[in-house]
């Protein structure tokens, strides 16, 4: 079964691109627009962006999109009959959503849909059998062995896209890399996976001046170009708590078995190091489409429009041990991960409905962490055993964060004194 799925692909790629008007489902475009030999784009979603999915489907004549809200979609409609697109098929609607994940008309599926909304087309699409380019790391936070325990009882192969994760994978051995969720590292001689991190924009802020963050220098990354809500998550270091969280469940390993490190310069994407003293790494600009490009055409290497790493320009390699006192979101990410589901799952529910309410200004940075720590501590003695209940404790989770945002509420952010240093 995995010869047949890692087989080099003669034929044309029949592509799913969930949430292709985001960052990475942008970045994915980018890549196929290099190959058109390669890859037909056979699907797109986005939540709302009218403007940006009906470029896409002009350049890409896709047979069918979705789009969530039904007031977008009527508007993507009016949209291509003005171009004589009538061809595409337009729906709204979570179950269309999971419907395209499912399609037998596509082989290829990108989850880059952003936050727990990505999970039920996500799982749908590991349990009818797709590849899977996973780049919706709450998936797995949000349901672990759920999610994973599908993917065993399919024929899906599961690829990560996210930098840091993707890395892994490629510093992994061979044998490895073909079982996902059911690695055995420590008999291919791994000691421990290295989740490397940039520290985002306040990396060398003091803990007592970060209660005055704005938005604009939460989204101010210093490396990578991301979307709002998971700059904020970088600058929080929750995104590498939830990528601690991913990594236990796609390599299958023990919490005690990886290891942050702070590296400003975000080249080295991450580490595995092995018993014998070898660390290997996995190097590159940072630029989402070089994972994208390594996962669409695995196990074959295509070129990703990524200049390569000029070793004679590059910045000296830095590496820093993580201040938890400045980062407590990752800390509680980590003890979640040990806690059990029903912490992962209300953790990722509660920062969602935080970090928004940060953008809107509503609470302060700091409070961030504080709406998350008191839902983690509300949820974490159930049980999840099943969907159902993942999805029941989500929502659940959820109202419970919203309902304390009072508590948390202000009246104004104040500009930090050190906004001109980002």
């Amino acid at each position: 079964m995995l010869e047949k799925k890692l087989s080099i692909n003669t034929a044309k790629r029949k592509l799913c691109i969930l949430g292709s008007t985001g960052s990475i489902g942008e970045n994915t475009l980018d890549v196929v627009r290099l190959h058109p030999e390669k890859y037909d784009v056979v699907s797109l979603s986005a939540h709302a962006s009218v403007d940006k999915i009906f470029q896409q489907c002009l350049a890409f004549k896709p047979q069918h999109v979705v789009l969530v809200s039904k007031p977008h979609a009527q508007q993507l409609k009016i949209l291509l009959a003005d171009e004589n697109l009538n061809d595409i098929v337009v729906e709204s609607g979570t179950d269309a959503l999971i419907e395209l994940a499912k399609s037998s008309k596509v082989d290829t599926v990108m989850a880059a849909i952003v936050g727990a909304a990505g999970l039920m087309p996500t799982l749908t699409a590991v349990k009818a059998g797709k590849r899977v380019l996973l780049a919706n790391k709450e998936a797995l936070v949000t349901s672990g062995a759920i999610f994973i325990d599908a993917m065993k009882n399919s024929d899906a192969l599961l690829l990560p896209i996210d930098s840091e994760h993707n890395a892994i994978f490629q510093s992994l051995p061979w044998q490895e890399q073909q079982r996902v969720g059911e690695c055995q590292l420590s008999k291919s001689g791994i000691s421990k996976i290295i989740l490397t991190g940039s520290g985002g924009p306040f990396r060398t802020w003091q803990a007592d001046e970060l209660e005055h963050v704005t938005p604009e220098q939460a989204c101010a990354h210093p490396n990578w170009a991301m979307g709002r809500k998971i700059s904020v998550d970088s600058a929080t270091m929750m995104n590498k708590g939830l990528e601690f969280i991913e990594a236990k469940w796609l390599f299958n390993v023990a919490a005690d078995d990886i290891q942050v490190v702070l590296h400003p310069q975000s080249t080295i994407h991450s580490m595995v190091q092995y018993q014998d003293g070898s660390v290997i790494a996995q190097m590159g600009n940072p630029d989402m489409r070089t994972p994208i490009a390594h996962a669409l055409a695995y196990p074959e290497r295509i070129e990703s429009g990524v200049a390569p790493l000029d070793f004679f320009t590059t910045a000296s390699f830095d590496f820093q041990a993580v201040d938890y006192q400045k980062y407590p979101n990752l800390k509680l990410a980590i003890e979640a991960c040990k806690m059990g589901q029903a912490a992962c799952t209300a953790l990722n529910a509660a920062n969602e409905i935080a970090v928004a309410a940060f953008l809107d200004e509503v609470i302060k940075f700091t409070d961030i962490y504080k709406i998350n720590e008191t839902s983690v501590k509300k949820f974490v003695s159930e049980q999840v055993s099943n969907i159902n209940e993942v999805i029941s404790l989500d929502k659940r989770a959820r109202e419970f964060a919203s309902s304390i945002l009072p508590n948390f509420t202000i009246k104004s952010v104040s500009v930090n004194v050190k906004e001109q240093e980002l």
